[in-house]
């Protein structure tokens, strides 16, 4: 039985688990779903019919706890005449020692998130040109310029038409010293023949002294006669090819920037990556394949669409509408707008596709996620652009959604193997733009648990170990602004970051948020997680997670045993009482002893359910 919500911006303690979209699966260049499903989100849940506010809208939250927020309105990126329009839209995040770094529609924004209960804004830059998605590394910030009105001046007055050359114009990606976290120096503008709507930070491993950035521009291409920077004679420094049988079209690619790290301002575009080319032919436009459909059956009376149009579009890959790197484990998954693709960056300066995948219930393959051990990836579909309402009861929950796909090794190499579908469970209202967006890892050992962004849906946390049967362990939502319109807002990114849920929201401000235990997520998991503390993070700039060990990780190993009932009740009491033993003698001159509870209690432990305990325990006592 459910307690109920608590009102007027305090939160709910209990909810309802979700459920996986099973499909059955077929190939295309790899898995691919394919069949349509009656499963629709719930109407039944505390997140359902929250009452709408701008600063007052209703909570409701489960194993997630607000803690602290920066309401947009006291900074200069806010227009009350505005709200909801992109202008001062707020967009992603970074992370850098104690500082989220917020992009928006104007430039950026640093706070101080040392105290989550009371996030700080610390500095703001004032720098329009679109999107701002912001990466970072060491004292560089790397930020996306989208618009014909950016300029390489940061000036507010624009940079005319777009049919009109402007030396001045800046689209592509901007280059920022932050050493001086008060007063960041803009030290470069790549630029790029579309502009960038996302980039990504690539290090690599055998090459501290450059980092890459994958550039993704999936705008309307920049007039001829403006320069790009690039080395003499690639592309002899203009872009003025479009058509897919042009010798060099600017499309049907991604641009590879290579960064000097002690010297930013020489960073200059390096590749042209052919990513969706047929490897036989030669065609850029390699991945123009099916499915497609110009509609979706709906059950009984549902009226599941706008009037006049269909689901699916036809896949148009001609560029990456994001890209997530992996450089440890030598991979990127690019959510390449019409497909899902897997990459090898080896060589981070000339990646390579490896496989590819659509699926005809997928209408924009937005963004992706590897599991820590890169086993696993999930992709998001960003169905209605992020500003429609997409979460509504009568949407089916393999729209909008996420896909999880197993990588799996195979004769003709590695291999994307759909496994599921996961989908925010509960249904929003129509006048909530909602859909799947900006995820990371919840790094709790022994699970694979992502924290998600869904707009005006909230954040949602879930559980996917095991891929064919994702379950959402958590949330927090606020009700709508509005119930009269679709006023843009909600949750742009919500991220794990040492400790903190940090939820960036559209148009209210930022949010951090608080692990608290539930019978999904015990106090040991919470705490197991908060061991890990990282200098730096970008969410899809992935960097291999790894836990030290620790009493927390060793109590969170036996949590999850209990919670699979892999242990007997008498075993489990013996190995509680010397794990107890242990960490009283852990400090002090009874090290020794700490030691022998450990070693004892490993030797209890039978069997291969057992043995990830039993080597925590031992990797524990050969640190005491």
């Amino acid at each position: 039985m459910k307690s109920p919500i608590r009102r007027a911006r305090r939160s709910s303690r209990t909810g309802r688990r979700s459920f996986a979209v099973l499909a059955s699966v077929a190939m295309l260049a790899a898995a691919m779903p394919t069949a349509a499903f009656a499963q629709l989100p719930s109407t039944d849940d505390p997140r359902a019919g929250l009452a709408p506010g701008f600063d007052d809208a209703e909570e409701a939250s489960l194993g997630l706890e607000h803690r602290g927020r920066f309401d947009k309105r006291d900074s200069n990126f806010f227009n009350p005449n505005n709200i909801g329009q992109f202008a001062f839209a707020n967009s992603d995040l970074a992370f850098t020692g104690d500082y989220a770094i917020h992009g928006n529609w104007q430039g950026f924004q640093i706070f101080d998130i040392s105290d989550p209960s009371n996030p700080t804004l610390r500095t703001e830059v004032l720098c329009p040109g679109g999107q701002g998605d912001a990466n970072v590394h060491g004292n560089l910030l790397f930020t996306s310029v989208e618009e014909a009105s950016g300029r390489v001046d940061c000036g507010t007055q624009g940079a005319g038409s777009s049919f009109t050359p402007n030396p001045d114009r800046a689209r592509g990606v901007r280059i920022w010293d932050i050493s001086n976290i008060d007063d960041p120096k803009q030290v470069a503008v790549v630029q790029t023949c579309r502009g960038s709507h996302t980039n990504r930070l690539v290090e690599d491993p055998n090459d501290p002294d450059h980092v890459y950035i994958y550039n993704n521009g999936t705008s309307g291409q920049r007039h001829a006669g403006e320069a790009v920077h690039t080395p003499e004679g690639f592309r002899d420094g203009r872009c003025g090819q479009t058509s897919v049988n042009a010798d060099n079209p600017s499309q049907w690619m991604i641009e590879v920037i290579k960064v000097p790290v002690d010297n930013p301002a020489a960073a200059e575009v390096v590749n042209e990556a052919r990513l969706f080319q047929d490897y036989e032919t030669g065609a850029v436009n390699g991945l123009q394949n099916g499915p497609t459909r110009s509609g979706h059956p709906c059950s009984d009376t549902n009226s599941c669409f706008p009037a006049g149009n269909g689901y699916s579009p036809s896949p148009n890959s001609t560029t990456c509408h994001d890209i997530t790197a992996y450089p440890e484990i030598g991979l990127a998954a690019g959510a390449c707008q019409g497909n899902g693709t897997l990459f090898d960056i080896s060589d981070p300066a000339n990646p390579t596709r490896i496989d590819a995948v659509a699926d005809e219930n997928f209408a924009y393959w937005h963004s992706a996620n590897f599991s820590n051990d890169g086993s696993k990836v999930m992709f998001t579909d960003e169905w209605g652009g992020g500003t429609g309402a997409r979460c509504v009861a009568q949407h089916r929950l393999e729209w909008g959604a996420n896909a999880l796909f197993e990588i799996v090794d195979t004769a003709d190499g590695k291999k994307l193997e759909f496994a599921s579908y996961y989908k925010l469970p509960v249904a929003q209202t129509n006048t909530e733009n909602c859909v799947a967006h900006q995820a990371n890892i919840v790094p709790v050992p022994g699970r694979d648990i992502i924290v998600q962004a869904w707009y005006q849906g909230g954040i949602s946390m879930f559980d996917w170990t095991d891929p064919h049967n994702p379950v959402e362990i958590g949330y927090f939502d606020r009700g709508p602004i509005s119930t009269t319109s679709t006023v843009l807002g909600g949750f742009w990114s919500g991220y794990w970051y040492n400790g903190s849920i940090v939820g960036g929201e559209i148009a209210r401000g930022l949010d951090l948020l608080d692990l608290v235990p539930t019978e999904d997520l015990t106090a040991n998991e919470i705490a197991a997680a908060d061991t890990v503390r990282l200098d730096e993070h970008n969410a899809m700039s992935m960097r291999q997670i790894t836990w030290e060990p620790s009493f927390p990780v060793v109590r969170a190993t036996l949590d999850q045993l209990v919670r699979a009932e892999g242990i007997a009740p008498n075993t489990l009491k013996q190995v509680q009482g010397f794990i107890d033993r242990a960490e009283s003698f852990s400090t002090g001159p009874q090290r020794r002893a700490a030691v022998s509870q450990l070693q004892n209690a490993a030797k209890q432990l039978k069997g291969a359910d057992q043995q990830r305990l039993a080597d925590a325990l031992n990797d524990l006592a050969a640190t005491l």
